[in-house]
């Protein structure tokens, strides 16, 4: 009896243990995934609506750049969402979390093969956009839901501006990069009102203006390293 005593004893002793390290595995994994191993979408990759034309060399180069910067938005949305759904309180927002970040790994998939298309690398930077982002995300999640969700809210509004911006900017002949885009702009206006159905609370404007000096600064980046 005495023995039995000590072996249930030592089963609960670790379930603690287990449930700290759950989501610590899984945020690694996570990680792990974004970072280095090959994106799959669940969803067919945009077609454009007009085949797409010759482009010069300086026009190739700035369409990857471009797109490079995108591909960097949606490593960033990964840890984001991985690190909001590891904190999050209520497991329904917490599966809305998990579902978008599904649809960002679509994202992933498309901005990755668009690269390899125009012959451009992902950013060197990766691994740090990565960090930073995941940081902000469990900053967020860890004041309360309501703020979580207005951080994705922001965040998804500033996101569908620069793909806006972008929009604009890509060679009127990358028609696949354009298509791409177009579908991504779509779904983050989906998710940020998403977001503000579930009961997203209005960010304070410092911490709004916060977040597109931060972007700049990644933008400006990745369009480069």
């Amino acid at each position: 009896m005495t023995q039995r005593k000590q072996v249930i004893s030592g089963v609960g002793s670790n379930r603690p243990m287990t449930l700290l390290l759950d989501p610590v595995l899984t945020a690694a994994d996570a990680a792990l995934r974004t970072l280095f191993a090959r994106p799959h979408a669940t969803r067919a990759m945009p077609t454009p609506s007009q085949m797409p034309g010759e482009m010069t060399e300086a026009e190739r180069r700035e369409a990857g750049a471009l797109m490079r910067v995108n591909h960097v938005g949606e490593v960033c949305a990964q840890a984001l969402y991985t690190a909001q759904a590891a904190v999050a309180r209520d497991p329904a927002l917490r599966a809305q979390f998990i579902e978008a970040s599904h649809e960002e790994t679509d994202h992933l998939a498309w901005t990755r093969q668009r690269l390899e298309d125009l012959e451009a690398r992902p950013s060197l930077l990766n691994p740090l956009w990565y960090a930073g982002a995941f940081g902000l995300g469990l900053i967020a999640g860890r004041l309360g839901d309501p703020l979580s969700l207005g951080f994705v809210a922001e965040t998804e509004r500033q996101v569908e501006a620069h793909l806006d911006s972008h929009l604009d900017r890509l060679p009127t002949a990358d028609t696949a990069s354009r298509a791409v885009v177009e579908q991504m702009k779509a779904d983050e206006a989906r998710h940020a009102a998403q977001a503000v159905d579930a009961g997203a609370a209005e960010l304070p404007a410092p911490a709004k203006a916060l977040m597109r000096v931060a972007s700049r600064v990644m933008t400006t980046l990745a369009h480069r390293i």
